[in-house]
């Protein structure tokens, strides 16, 4: 599926960007799981003034989402309409520290802020090591692992509005909740402060070896995946509801439930994104009818249908 080209119109109509911006672009590539149809408007700011320079002059009327490195991202088969922002590692993976404070930009892959901080030998961050996605992501949605969440580190964010101003929220304005920011949904995040504890060198490297060890013995990070596919519901584990619900290995399409870890969803080589999405339903109910319990998506699910899902 194609949309009607409206990358020139933008271009024109914004003579001083500097970033990068395709129409009809592919987001398959950019995703986890290898599935998806194209971006309208693929834009990719050289650096967070371009960013605001574009945001200010995009039409209202049209969509805008940003994505990260698409670990937890179903992109639906007919592709995503309006303007999808993608910020580059190059322009916004930068990561530094000064004293207790770690400074991350909004592409830096959390591992790598994990180990930016135990060269510095700053603890209580190690968790990150273990998310397979970016500072962006764990912001937009409070990411966590092995007991510890975004909310615990975050001093703040730094993120421009639709109107292309630039605003810095502290970890209250950020609204966290479990695997969740209430903050305005239109802001694109561009870094953040984290706050590290002073520790040893080999105590951090003890527990990001303990961190990796669990995730490869317990979670599919070989496969074409997009992590954790459920929120824990409460009181619950989602896994042991849908391995309850006799889901582990179901297979739909070219589609997987996990047999390692019945949370992960796998593209077993040529599954679509509908393949994928209509698995974690037919997931979602049976563990309803086995245990009354309604699963909610943790990863997120973005575009439109394509022409064969109707």
């Amino acid at each position: 599926m194609a949309f009607p080209d409206i990358a020139s119109d933008l271009k024109s109509a914004m003579p001083d960007l500097r970033g990068r911006l395709l129409g009809n672009e592919s987001l398959t590539p950019l995703t986890w799981f290898r599935v998806g149809g194209p971006a309208q408007v693929l834009f990719t700011p050289a650096d967070p003034d371009d960013l605001g320079y574009f945001l200010s002059r995009l039409p209202a009327e049209l969509p805008l989402m940003c994505i990260g490195v698409g670990s937890n991202l179903i992109v639906r088969d007919g592709g995503v309409p309006g303007v999808v922002i993608r910020l580059a590692p190059k322009s916004f993976g930068e990561t530094h520290v000064d004293g207790d404070v770690v400074h991350a930009g909004a592409a830096t892959l959390d591992k790598r802020m994990a180990e930016t901080a135990a060269a510095a030998q700053l603890g209580g961050l190690e968790f990150y090591y273990g998310i397979p996605g970016t500072i962006g992501g764990a912001l937009r949605m409070n990411a966590g692992a092995n007991g510890r969440e975004t909310k615990d580190v975050l001093i703040d964010a730094t993120a421009y509005d639709r109107a292309g101003n630039r605003h810095v929220l502290d970890n209250a304005g950020m609204q966290f909740s479990y695997r969740h920011s209430g903050a305005d949904t239109g802001l694109i995040f561009t870094g953040a402060r984290f706050r590290g504890t002073p520790a040893t060198a080999d105590a951090i490297r003890a527990k990001m070896n303990e961190v990796q060890a669990h995730r490869e013995m317990a979670q599919p990070i070989r496969e074409k995946t997009g992590g954790s596919t459920f929120k824990n519901p409460p009181g619950h584990s989602a896994w042991k509801l849908i391995d309850a619900a006799g889901c582990r290995g179901l297979r739909l399409g070219g589609a997987q439930v996990s047999e390692m870890h019945c949370n992960f969803l796998i593209n077993t080589g040529n599954a679509t994104a509908h393949d994928i999405e209509t698995l974690g339903e037919t997931v979602r109910a049976r563990v309803r009818a086995q245990s009354g319990v309604e699963l909610q998506w943790e990863i997120k699910r973005i575009g439109v249908a394509g022409d064969a899902d109707h």
